[in-house]
């Protein structure tokens, strides 16, 4: 069977067995999937759905890139230089298990409720998981390319270009995927405790109204837009980025 195929009677499955279980089960707390069809196109149409999921997904963007940006260069850093890794290993560990609710909390409170506190607070989250994973890229760099650059004398540019980022490539990919599948359920979170709009916010608002179509119907949009960037910019990246591996048979 075709993937295509495959995943259109996957999704016709399980939109059956939905509907039967709403119909066994006729509750205001579980709606019918064509009820939360109808929310969705209704907020569609009147534009509150698309409004919502920019602002949102704007702020994925920004947090994703703040965090890709300084948890790489400061993972490298450690990788690449041994005291510096041993005296900064206990505060990497401690961020590492800082829970995402009390640095999104502290944030509020020390920055105030504002896109600077909010997006800070995500890529704070996040950051620590870069500063491991491109730390480990760091310490499995080759010396030997690094000799040869030596010796021909590459530019500083020219070693970025053709020596580390080649190498890092494979950890960049990693970061990234995992770093999309953190960072937006946390800018939900954020968004429900100190934001006056995006996707958190309204499903905030829908949950104070008991309306669980509408939570589904915005819970499901904002999912459908998070898979479409994971299938169609993340894992092609990623097999971009592991090309030269030798592929199972």
């Amino acid at each position: 069977m075709a993937p295509a195929l495959t995943v259109i009677v996957s999704l016709a499955g399980l939109y059956l067995l939905w509907s039967i279980a709403a119909s066994l089960w006729p509750s205001r707390a579980f709606p019918h999937p064509n009820q939360v069809w109808a929310v969705l196109v209704q907020d569609t149409l009147n534009g509150e759905l698309p409004y919502n999921l920019a602002i949102t997904l704007a702020r994925v963007i920004a947090a994703f890139v703040v965090a890709m940006v300084i948890g790489s260069v400061i993972g490298i850093l450690l990788g690449t230089h041994r005291r510096a890794d041993q005296f900064f290993n206990p505060w990497v560990v401690l961020f590492l298990n800082i829970p995402a609710l009390v640095i999104i909390v502290l944030a509020y409170i020390w920055f105030g409720l504002n896109e600077v506190a909010a997006i800070g607070a995500v890529a704070v989250n996040k950051i620590p998981n870069v500063v491991v994973t491109m730390r480990e890229g760091a310490r499995a760099l080759d010396p030997r390319y690094a000799e040869m650059a030596k010796v021909y004398r590459f530019s500083a540019y020219d070693r970025l270009r053709h020596i580390l980022l080649p190498q890092l490539q494979p950890y960049f990919a990693a970061s990234a995927r995992t770093g999309i599948a953190l960072i937006w359920k946390i800018v939900l979170v954020v968004e429900l405790l100190g934001r006056s709009n995006g996707v958190g916010f309204q499903i905030h608002l829908y949950f104070q109204l008991f309306d669980v179509a509408a939570i589904l119907a915005y819970t499901l949009a904002f999912v459908a837009v998070m898979l479409f960037i994971e299938l169609l910019m993340v894992q092609p990246f990623e097999r971009y980025a592991t090309r030269w591996r030798r592929r199972a048979a």
